[in-house]
């Protein structure tokens, strides 16, 4: 890299950090892009999601049998953590709702052994080694704005009880997604919701709130009193008023 100029570099230093890919991926993606960082991500997801190299079905297997529980064939909460141990990652990291997105895992903390192969398969892994080089690939998926949505929108049935998410679940999904989002009234958002809630909350407001962090202002200057927003949203709203966190359209 040091043949590079420093505009070059300064890139490549960029796209390392965005994307956890390597100097020789970086460079490959900027190249083909002729040096343009949007396009760079493009080929970089794009060639990444492709990914749907050999894996070895007895290795698979081992891997399995180290999580799966001792009584059924299902990999639970025990197993996750001591896989994400091996993975040295902490339980709560996000990466790890990414890992149970591919999976396509129906339940949060388990693993049917069909999502476990299935999921692996896909991220082209059949040991820990490669499960770790994947990591930083999974960690990037989140900043790719249809891949966050899709993320997002899946976390609802994977931690939901029946039709609803529980109110301290959501707050903490919510705290971990949108750490990644940096909405900035995501705790305003969760104090409401215990001051003046306190119920499960519906796939509608789960889903509409990412909608409302992703077009609202924060200031809310575009907040249309008239639009088709859940109740709860519009009660929020009002909370930000009266509680003077937005004064004279500015976010304090």
């Amino acid at each position: 890299m040091h043949k590079l100029g420093r505009g070059h570099r300064d890139k490549v230093q960029q796209f390392m950090t965005i994307t956890g890919a390597s100097e020789k991926l970086a460079l490959q993606a900027l190249k083909a892009s002729d040096w343009h960082l949007e396009g760079a991500f493009d080929f970089f997801y794009g060639q990444q999601s492709h990914i749907k190299s050999y894996t070895n079905t007895t290795h698979l297997e081992e891997l399995y049998k180290r999580y799966k529980d001792p009584y059924t064939d299902m990999i639970l909460a025990d197993g996750i953590t001591l896989l994400c141990n091996d993975l040295q990652v902490d339980p709560q990291d996000i990466v790890m709702l990414v890992v149970s997105w591919h999976m396509k895992a129906s339940t949060m903390c388990e693993y049917s052994k069909e999502e476990f192969f299935t999921g692996l398969q896909a991220l082209g892994i059949d040991s820990l080694e490669k499960f770790r080089e994947r990591i930083p690939f999974m960690r990037s998926e989140l900043k790719d704005e249809q891949k966050f949505r899709e993320i997002y929108n899946f976390a609802f049935g994977w931690a939901k009880e029946k039709k609803s998410l529980a109110l301290d679940t959501a707050i903490g999904m919510w705290q971990l997604l949108f750490a990644e989002k940096q909405w900035p009234l995501v705790d305003h958002w969760c104090q409401f919701l215990q001051a003046r809630h306190n119920k499960a909350i519906s796939r509608d407001t789960w889903s509409q709130l990412l909608e409302f962090a992703r077009t609202v202002d924060p200031a809310l200057l575009n907040y249309d009193a008239e639009g088709a927003w859940p109740y709860l949203i519009d009660e929020f709203v009002e909370y930000l008023n009266e509680n003077g966190i937005i004064q004279n359209g500015q976010f304090k």
